[in-house]
Formats: C-alpha cells, sequence, structure tokens
C-alpha cells in the first residue's frame, strides 16, 4: 500500500473554539469538563502562565481566551493587552476572583470583553463565554453593579488609585516595597511563594519603566505609598 506524498491537513475544530488560561489545574480541569460538555464548544488549548496563554492563542487563534488576571511569568491584563494586538479576533473573557475597580478596569482598558468572578454558576460561564464569541460585552451581576456605579459617578468624584496599568496584586505588592519590606517578607506577608513575588516585581519595573528597586520606591512614594509596612 503506497502512502500518499502529501497527506491532507486536518480541518480546524468546528464550534466555537476556547483556550483556558489559569495557573491551578482544578481550575482548568473544572472548566474544560464544564465546556467541552457543551455541544457546539471545543476547548483546542490550555496554558499554565500569561505567557504561555498568549502562545497558545497564537497557535490556535481561539474565538475566545478564558483567562485569570493572576498568573506567573505574566499576568492577565499583560497577556489581553498581547492578544489584542496580535490576534484581535480573539475575544478575552477574564474568569477571576479580584472584583476591585482597578483590576475590573485594567482589564477593560487592555480589551477584555467579559469579566465574570471565580464562583460563578456553570450557566453564567457558558453564557458568558458564548456572549464574548458574539461579540457582546458582559460582566457577573456584582461586576456590572460596580461598572454601572462606576459610570454613574459625577464627573471628578473619587481620586484614581495611583499606577492603573498596575494590577491590584502589584500595587499591593509595590505598596510593601515602598515601606522597605524585602521580597522573602513579602511573599510570608502575603502568602505568596518567593518566585511569584519575583514575577509580580519583574512586571511592576517593567510597566513602571524603571530598572531597579530604588528607583520603583521612590516612584511609589512620591505617589503616597509605602505608609504602612
Amino acid at each position: 500500500m503506497t502512502t500518499p506524498a502529501n497527506p491532507p491537513r486536518s480541518s480546524p475544530p468546528a464550534g466555537l473554539t476556547v483556550v483556558l488560561a489559569d495557573d491551578h489545574p482544578v481550575v482548568r480541569d473544572g472548566l474544560r469538563a464544564l465546556l467541552g460538555s457543551i455541544e457546539g464548544i471545543v476547548v483546542v488549548g490550555e496554558a499554565a502562565d500569561g505567557r504561555a496563554a498568549v502562545r497558545e492563542t497564537l497557535l490556535h487563534r481561539p474565538r475566545v481566551l478564558v483567562l485569570d488576571l493572576e498568573m506567573p511569568e505574566l499576568d492577565g491584563v499583560g497577556a489581553t493587552r498581547e492578544v489584542m494586538a496580535a490576534a484581535p479576533e480573539t475575544a478575552v473573557l477574564v474568569l477571576t476572583m479580584f472584583e476591585d475597580d482597578e483590576s475590573v478596569f485594567a482589564a477593560m482598558r487592555a480589551g477584555a470583553l467579559g469579566y465574570i468572578l471565580k464562583g460563578a454558576a456553570q450557566e453564567e460561564i457558558v453564557r458568558a463565554v458564548r456572549c464574548v464569541a458574539a461579540g457582546e460585552a458582559i460582566f457577573g451581576p456584582r461586576i456590572a453593579r460596580r461598572v454601572a456605579e462606576w459610570m454613574a459617578r459625577p464627573p471628578g468624584a473619587g481620586e484614581r488609585s495611583p499606577f492603573p496599568e498596575l494590577t491590584a496584586r502589584e500595587r499591593e505588592v509595590l505598596d510593601l516595597i515602598a515601606a522597605g519590606l524585602a521580597n522573602p517578607a513579602i511573599a510570608r506577608k502575603l502568602r505568596l511563594s518567593p518566585k511569584t513575588i519575583c514575577n509580580h516585581v519583574s512586571s511592576i519595573f517593567m510597566k513602571l519603566q524603571v530598572t531597579d528597586r530604588a528607583a520603583a520606591i521612590v516612584r511609589a512614594r512620591d505617589a503616597g505609598m509605602g505608609r504602612a509596612p
């Protein structure tokens, strides 16, 4: 039996394709099981960090990227920004535990089309995936209320937090850096691994365009941070 010289290429998956990005395997497993059980939705890739999320998205070009905000290597806001620049046809749905204004609006500014909280009902997650795939913006009920409240504020009401380009966790780390804490102490205080803190510090330096800890401390203290250890 002869083998064809040029075997036919496999056709792309039919249906609504999704890439999942979360550094917790249990979360990815649960999302894969949920979305894989829905007719017409196909999970085509997974990633355990933000950098891998961008790679998987560029490889598979899914309709939807579902990702967490806090991930190693590259946070969810940074990953969203890179995906929007390189694969704008992919809709980003944030699925996270953070519901503070800074995290929500940082994700929206980066280009995320949806934002829901972990712990949302399965039906809500599936509906959100389908909505962003159709080009619609969607927020979980608690997030929607925060967005509505923010939109209803009179002009000039409330001051913006310093360094809006940082995520809530990065701002927390920067505040502790400005208070004089070293990375191991910050890791203990926030109950995170030293490697995760190092990743946050590197991301902070890049976003603030500083080259060392001293410069970051100066900028943070000028903005009123670092007053409480």
